[in-house]
């Protein structure tokens, strides 16, 4: 039998893969609509490893999905509620047309929701596979709880976002699970460790709102992306709660208004302001379950010594994180950024307080005697207590970063502040630029380290000392013995003096790596040639740095240079 003769393109990559238009087409959707359900399924434009064959033959570039991945979407619920706003809109429309009101209040009161509950459970099977996934949905809601309203950003969702950020803070609070904090352009970086899982996020500083002169920002397709992250949110908020023993929503076990609370009226106004304050504890359920504190003696015994003694060494500086403010009560100035310090603060079991009249929440007053540290960022304070440590901010997040509290002579009003060291940078990771006083500190650290271990060595070899003097004699017996036999052996010959050429040697190593290139499979080339060139521009960037630095460390020397002469 002949067999039948395959129709061109209907194997291989182009029958893998669909252009964006037949894509639409397939589905029946407009490309806003298809734009909203690809961000709501997590399904992305895929590149394939030749665009020709994928096209069909066409040479030019166009977006192209997986067929499978359409296919996956054939079967969505969301698609008809989709489908449903384009039949509400044209209805709306046509009675706002001849001025049918009855009508138009009618529709406008029975308008088409869209629940996106299902696509949740869908897309993270598991809490933990939600909490791998939190940093960007974090980083959104907290930049799009700063926003006013805009035309693309309706302010309901705003705040939504606010208010799940806030329950977030509260949730990290209670379980003491906030590790680095950092200071930036961007913002306050924080990174916490929630059941096992290390999440990353930046809250923006509160600036004003500036609208941007340009339509470079596209906020209607961010603004898609936060409805399903406050859904996301909504969620990992109910489960922690939960397994914290707190009460979701957030409410207060006894709080009374105050004198300057009394205008708060409304009870749920009153509790917003609360826990906007992030200065009340929540209440919790009936049944509490004792905290989860780390067996040292769980780990497996087939695990190396080594990495166990690092994991009870990191899990002991971690139980002496939580607890680093203790004990101590501050005072935040008018001046002073109030929520991250007041995050921060009572993540590591430090009291906070403000002045009363400048927001809700404030514990106790500045006339307090009690009060350790206060927080200020200006220059000098004409009223001043004997009892207390003023301090710039920067204080606090070193303290923190440091695992300890640092000494508060570099911190006072006034005093050129020490650098502000990132604790995100790994001192073993290559092509990554670390400052001088980060690197001299990670130094000290292992000179510190190494001295501990050789302290350990010599107070072990003292009980061992006797056996190995006694051990040494026989060893000098037997090598005696074993060179009376060797001498009759030894034979003297001359030797052949050899140059060593060094860029001879340097020659063959550029030879020898480019021979190693050159094995490398015909699939992998552009990977490869991808991270070379990757390589280049972090080398390249690293050059800059050191070079930016040094450049600031002369003008400093130069300008301290000229201050001592003036002086003189």
């Amino acid at each position: 039998m002949v067999s039948k003769r395959k129709k061109k393109y209907s194997t291989g990559e182009a029958a893998q893969f669909m252009t964006r238009k037949a894509a639409l087409k397939k589905l029946q959707l407009s490309l806003n609509d298809f734009r909203r359900l690809c961000i709501l399924k997590g399904i992305y434009p895929r590149e394939p490893r030749n665009r020709k064959r994928a096209q069909k033959g066409n040479t030019g570039i166009k977006t192209l999905y997986h067929v499978k991945d359409i296919q996956f979407l054939l079967h969505e619920p969301i698609i008809w509620k989709l489908r449903d706003y384009k039949i509400f809109n044209k209805k709306v429309g046509r009675a706002r047309a001849v001025r049918d009101f009855e009508k138009l209040h009618k529709y406008l009161n029975n308008h088409p929701t869209l629940k996106l509950d299902h696509i949740v459970k869908e897309r993270y099977p598991t809490f933990i596979d939600a909490l791998r996934d939190l940093d960007d949905c974090l980083t959104l809601c907290f930049l799009f709880s700063t926003f006013p309203s805009m035309a693309h950003v309706p302010r309901d969702q705003s705040a939504l976002c606010r208010r799940l950020s806030l329950e977030f803070l509260h949730a990290v609070i209670d379980a003491k699970a906030l590790r680095k904090v950092f200071i930036s352009i961007k913002g306050y970086y924080f990174q916490a460790e929630i059941k096992g899982q290390t999440i990353t996020w930046i809250v923006p500083h509160h600036f004003s709102f500036t609208p941007q002169s340009k339509a470079d920002v596209d906020f209607k397709i961010m603004s898609t992306f936060v409805e399903f992250y406050t859904v996301m949110l909504g969620f990992i908020n109910f489960r922690i709660y939960h397994s914290l023993n707190l009460i979701y929503p957030p409410r207060f076990s006894s709080v009374t208004p105050g004198e300057s609370e009394k205008l708060l009226v409304d009870e749920d106004v009153f509790v917003a302001e609360r826990v906007a304050a992030l200065n009340v504890s929540l209440s919790k359920s009936s049944n509490e379950a004792p905290e989860e504190d780390l067996d040292m003696d769980a780990f497996d015994a087939g695990d190396d010594a080594e990495k166990i003694e690092e994991a009870k060494k990191e899990a002991e500086q971690i139980k002496k994180l939580k607890t680093i403010f203790k004990g101590l009560k501050f005072f935040l100035n008018r001046e002073v950024p109030r929520e991250p310090l007041v995050f921060i603060i009572r993540c590591f079991g430090g009291e906070v307080s403000w002045d009363k009249t400048l927001f809700v929440g404030s514990t106790f007053d500045e006339n307090d005697e009690s009060i350790t540290h206060q927080i200020v960022d200006r220059p000098s304070m004409d009223k001043q207590f004997i009892s207390r440590y003023y301090v710039q901010p920067q204080w606090v997040f070193d303290s923190v970063n440091a695992r300890d509290l640092l000494p508060v002579n570099k911190y006072f009003m006034g005093e050129v502040l020490p650098p502000h060291l990132s604790p995100f940078i790994d001192k073993d990771r290559d092509q990554q630029y670390i400052p001088p006083e980060a690197r001299a500190l990670y130094d000290e650290n292992e000179l510190e380290q190494q001295h501990k271990m050789d302290e350990g060595e010599n107070s072990g070899g003292d009980d061992n000392a006797k056996e190995e003097e006694s051990g040494k004699e026989d060893e000098e017996e037997m090598e005696a013995d074993t060179a009376t036999k060797k001498k009759s052996k030894l034979s003297v010959s001359t030797g052949e003096v050899y140059k060593e050429v060094p860029w001879e040697k340097n020659r063959q190593e550029r030879q020898e790596f480019r021979l190693r290139e050159k094995m490398v499979k015909k699939k992998h080339r552009k990977l490869y040639k991808s991270m070379m060139e990757g390589k280049k521009g972090r080398a390249k960037e690293i050059w800059l740095l050191r070079k930016k630095r040094r450049l600031h460390d002369e003008e400093a020397a130069k300008e301290k240079k000229q201050k001592k002469v003036g002086k003189n």
